[in-house]
């Protein structure tokens, strides 16, 4: 079995419990592959490292995998993602941060974890895509992006808002006056979407979600619509350049950019453990629909 593992550079008190399970992943017979920044902090930490362990270099997704693990939080998870992209290696998010949404496992138990890694006692989840083109901008060489959360356009630092033309298969759907504009999948439903009030949508919708950041119109609504259509947004502004985030990471592309959105050919497999549902997820992790008043 191989296991491709990233993780964030800082485990704080889980640094012990991290080392455990890299040690008996390797002594179950486990090939590691690890990536280079979590190879050096781990290091950093006198944490010594399998000497069979197959170090991956930053700007190097050519590897293999049976499984990836994101050791960390949610951030972490999203650039987990990033690099598997297409490979269709599940991810299992073991949470080392603070809320971790998708990461469904803990690490303070490394011989269970572990057990449970060798026998797969998890459930895998598909989660869509936003694929993202930009007319005459080469995106990783395909014409393409991808993100997992969210696509959000935002003004740079600047009073000067945006106006973003939107188009929804080719028919006129608005021109928002806003300080930004996300376009949410489900997955991203719970993150920067739901903090300008986006709706929260169960994990398996075939939807996106359309909210605007500081919407400067009482008609400005976060709205649904089908994955299975196409977005094409034109952003304006006084101000020469816009921000473009994908997934929290951005780039600043110049204002007038036409921007297309489809659904990815292919899906993200998110792992979780046995019998853990979407509701218990809301409850547990974002405390939904508890009441604790006296």
């Amino acid at each position: 079995m191989v296991i491709a593992v990233f993780g964030k550079r800082r485990q704080g008190q889980h640094l012990a419990n991290v080392d455990r399970t890299l040690q008996l992943l390797v002594e179950k017979g486990v090939k590691l592959i690890i990536e280079q920044r979590l190879a050096t902090a781990l290091e950093n930490n006198n944490v010594k490292l399998p000497a069979d362990a197959v170090i991956l270099p930053q700007q190097c997704d050519d590897f293999q995998a049976d499984l990836a693990i994101s050791i960390g939080g949610d951030g972490t998870l999203l650039r987990t993602a990033h690099r598997v992209v297409d490979k269709h290696i599940p991810i299992l998010g073991i949470n080392t941060g603070s809320l971790g949404y998708l990461a469904g496992a803990t690490a303070e138990d490394p011989e269970a974890l572990v057990n449970d890694i060798l026998d797969f006692q998890f459930e895998v989840e598909e989660r869509s895509l936003i694929s993202m083109g930009i007319e005459g901008l080469d995106m990783g060489g395909q014409g393409w992006a991808f993100a997992l959360n969210e696509v959000a356009v935002m003004k740079e630092e600047t009073a000067s808002m945006l106006h973003v033309d939107t188009t929804l298969d080719g028919a006129p759907l608005a021109t928002y006056p806003a300080d930004g504009l996300i376009i949410a999948t489900p997955t991203g439903s719970t993150a920067y979407s739901l903090s300008v009030g986006g709706p929260i949508v169960q994990p398996s919708a075939p939807v996106w979600v359309i909210a605007p950041v500081a919407a400067h119109s009482l008609t400005m609504r976060p709205m649904i619509v089908s994955n299975d259509s196409e977005l094409r947004l034109k952003v304006e502004s006084r101000a020469d350049h816009i921000r473009l985030s994908l997934d929290g990471v951005s780039t600043l592309l110049p204002t007038g950019t036409e921007i297309t959105l489809k659904r990815a050919p292919f899906t993200i497999s998110i792992v979780k453990p046995k019998g853990t549902t979407f509701a218990q997820t809301l409850r547990h992790k974002l405390m939904w629909g508890i009441d604790q008043r006296d």
